[in-house]
């Protein structure tokens, strides 16, 4: 199972915890970088599959970044910009970069868009996540289940619960966490919400309630996934 890594590269943090939850949500690896230097620092040690970058950073700016990756490296650029004249358009994809975003942004916009990157450059993640041999698949693209090879029919938000957990198998996601990824980052509804998608998924995946094999509780805190990735 591969899983594409991204880094994302913006001084604002807040930009930077948005996109790398809504990245991490479908399932991507994420790096941040708060400055061109760190940025170059860790593309050079980790060899991500794509970079988001933004041009208005505090030490070098964006296209230094970009002209300097592009000595070495092909990576894939999506460059994020409050410039949105066509000419600033231009210079920026002359720099190499592979596509171009104007701020403000949509956080799903960008998703698509690094989706879109990755498979253009046939760097993108294994669509199909597996866990315990097989046992339970989840098709990321389709967004199909399956469960000892039978299909799971899932309504929307319990798709994105369980995908949510099958992004970060045995990490703990506490209720607030889960209820943004499922509901949205502004929804205002009770955390408890939550349970009530968990108590639906686990019955659609026939899982014991009492001892549950794919969406264990951990009390005081949420849920995770309780099942390993296939290699």
């Amino acid at each position: 199972m591969g899983t594409a890594t991204v880094l994302v590269v913006d001084d604002e943090r807040k930009i930077r915890d948005v996109v790398r939850s809504y990245l991490e949500h479908e399932g991507y690896a994420v790096l941040v970088a708060d400055s061109g230097e760190r940025a170059l620092e860790a593309i050079e040690r980790a060899h991500p599959d794509l970079v988001v970058l933004d041009l208005m950073l505090p030490d070098l700016p964006g296209e230094e970044v970009a002209r300097t990756v592009r000595q070495h490296s092909s990576v894939p650029i999506i460059m994020l910009t409050a410039k949105a004249s066509e000419e600033d358009r231009v210079v920026g994809l002359g720099l190499g970069a592979d596509d171009y975003l104007v701020k403000p942004f949509s956080p799903r916009e960008l998703v698509a868009r690094v989706a879109a990157v990755l498979r253009r450059s046939g760097n993108g993640a294994t669509s199909t996540l597996s866990f315990d041999q097989g046992a339970l698949l989840v098709d990321v693209e389709t967004r199909e289940v399956t469960v000892e090879g039978h299909p799971v029919q899932l309504t929307r938000s319990e798709f994105d619960l369980l995908l949510a957990l099958a992004s970060r198998p045995g990490r703990v996601f506490s209720r607030f966490e889960l209820i943004g990824k499922v509901q949205g980052y502004d929804y205002e509804g009770y955390e408890r919400t939550i349970d009530a998608h968990v108590k639906n998924l686990r019955r659609k995946l026939r899982d014991d309630p009492r001892h549950p094999r794919f969406v264990r509780t951990v009390t005081g805190v949420g849920y995770k996934l309780g099942v390993r990735p296939d290699a």
